[in-house]
Parts: structure tokens; sequence; C-alpha cells
């Protein structure tokens, strides 16, 4: 097996060093203590002070930070800049990041979604995508990913309560498990879901990427041991799902979000980081912290809050998240020891 040095195994590697937590930088302005809000100039530029603060002081608790670009789309001209100094910082640094654009159009229009976050001012190593209108949307990341070592993390199944209405909803039909065949042949059952169409294509996806890396096995799909350039987006919400998506796609490192302010468990999250891993995102929880931090409670009273406060409570549950996330994953290795 010859495995490429590429995004995703950069982002592999720095959580196996530095802990499987994702800090989630989806800063809203809403976050922050109004006091502090005064100020700066505008919230971006707050929302930038807090993001860089936080980057110094939690980058030895997280593998990786996650940067939402709808939070600062939403700040107009102003957010959209601090979101590319955001990222800028996060690169000079050298940490790895993954920008959560969830991009997916029709080829010439994904050609230049394409363009905009894999280079230029929005420039990122990591993305993710939406498949939804088929897996053409793709092509345009995929060339990036080939040809500049890049990695993008592929809907498969969300935390929300509505990937129900989508994601969760059977298939019927002549061919269905035909064209499914790599599930119907893992245990799946009769049922074929929408999101095991999804499942199936990044399988074939991965299947490209180790082929040209000599690391196809016998079933035609990448070997045990391999890990994909394209990465899957599974929430940490269904324990039933877990376990089932983990020994389905071994070859696929997982973004798991739903761990925290969405009730995610420790012990789910800890499943989904099996065979080739992942990164277990929590953004709300640490970025909104200082709101229930008991020691700042006076100093909330009485509207004196300071950006070392609020960033020291993001910090301290940070590495909290972290402890939990191992603890949980030593945990079920012992149980299956055992």
């Amino acid at each position: 097996m010859n495995e490429r040095n590429n995004a995703m195994t950069r982002l592999r590697a720095s959580c196996a060093e530095n802990g499987p937590l994702c800090v989630g930088l989806d800063t809203d302005p809403s976050y922050l203590p109004p006091e502090l809000l005064r100020l700066y100039d505008s919230p971006a530029e707050a929302v930038l002070a807090y993001n860089k603060a936080l980057i110094a002081e939690c980058k030895s608790h997280a593998g990786c930070f996650k940067v939402q670009i709808a939070y600062y789309e939403a700040m107009g001209l102003a957010g959209l800049k601090a979101y590319a100094e955001t990222l800028k910082i996060l690169r000079a640094e050298n940490i790895p990041f993954i920008a959560d654009i969830k991009r997916g159009d029709i080829a010439d229009t994904a050609k230049a979604y394409a363009r905009a976050h894999f280079e230029g001012e929005f420039e990122a190593d990591i993305v993710t995508l939406n498949p939804y209108m088929g897996f053409d949307t793709l092509e345009p990341f995929i060339e990036y990913i080939d040809k500049a070592g890049k990695g993008a993390f592929v809907l498969l199944r969300t935390s929300n309560p509505g990937m129900k209405d989508i994601e969760n909803l059977e298939l019927a039909g002549s061919g269905i498990k035909t064209s499914l065949d790599a599930f119907t042949a893992s245990g799946n059952g009769s049922s074929v879901r929408v999101l095991d169409a999804v499942g199936a294509g990044l399988k074939r996806i991965s299947a490209r990427f180790a082929a040209a890396e000599d690391a196809l096995g016998s079933d035609g799909f990448a070997a045990d041991g391999y890990c994909s350039p394209i990465g899957a987006v599974v929430g940490c919400t269904e324990e039933a799902d877990a376990r089932v998506l983990r020994d389905r796609y071994p070859e696929l490192f997982f973004l798991i979000p739903g761990y925290g302010a969405q009730g995610g468990a420790a012990r789910i999250a800890a499943t989904l980081l099996d065979r080739a891993g992942g990164t277990v995102n929590s953004s709300r929880a640490i970025l909104t912290a200082w709101k229930k931090d008991q020691t700042l409670e006076i100093k909330m009273k009485s509207g004196s809050l300071c950006l070392e406060d609020i960033v020291r409570s993001a910090s301290q549950a940070a590495f909290a998240a972290k402890a939990d996330l191992l603890g949980a994953k030593k945990l079920l290795a012992q149980n299956v020891q055992g």
C-alpha cells in the first residue's frame, strides 16, 4: 500500500497526536457578551478577535478546527473578511482545519465553488460537500483532491432530526438492490436507505483513489487499513446506526457532528472513531461555555466580562470535551477486549 500524503492523512495524524476533538468556529456574534462587542467597530471584528484568541488557547486540545462559513456570510463583506483571516491564522499555525461550506451544484457552478474554496482568499485543504444533486457535483472537487492533495467530507448521515426526511427514507424499485450490492452483501437486509446510495457512491470514489495507490482489496474496494481522501459526515446522535456505518465504511475518516449541544453521546462518538477514525466536532458548547461558567457569575451581572474570560472558559470546555471523548474511546476498547 502506497498511501499518498494528502490533507486527510495529515488531519488523521493530527487527531492521533492531539486528540479527536474538532473545535467548531461557528462563531455567531450573539455568542459574545454585549460589553465585548461594544469594544469593536463591527461584530465581524469582535468575532475575529475571539477566533484568534480561541485558536491560540485551544490548539493543544484539538486535532483540528472547523469554520462554518454561513456565520461569516451573515455578517456581509466584513464577515467574509473575518472568515478569510480566520483561515489565514489557522494556516499560519499549520493547524488542520475544515471549511464547512456544504456545497453541491451542477458541474460548471461546482467548478467555480471548488476554485473558490481550494484556491485564493478562501483556500482550505478540506471542505464539506452536499451530494444530493448527484455525484457529478463532486467531480470538480475530486480533481483538486487528486491533483493538489485536498480532501472533502461528504454528507452521509447527519445529526439533525430532519435527516429522517430524506437520508433515512427507504428506497424501492427494480434494480435498487443490484446497484447497491455492496450493502446487500454486508448485512443490511432488505432495507436500503437513501444514505446507503450515498455511501455506495463514496465507496466507489474511495476505490478509485485506492486503486491509484495500490490499496485495493480482493472485493474491489479499498483494502483494510486504507484511509480515503474522501471522508463522510456521520452524526453521533443515533446509536443504532453508529456501528453499522463504522463497519460498512472502514476506509472513511468521519467528521462527527452532534456531540455536545446537540445531545450526541461520547460513547456513540467513540464507536465512530474506530477503524479509519474521525474527528468529533463541538462548536456551541465550547464557544458559549462562559455563559455556564459559575466563576464568571459576578462579572456577567456587572457587565465586565473581557475576552480573556470567555476564552478561558472555552479552553476549559475544550479540554473537558477532549478528555470525555478519549475516556469513552478507552472504555470502548476495554469492552471490546473484555
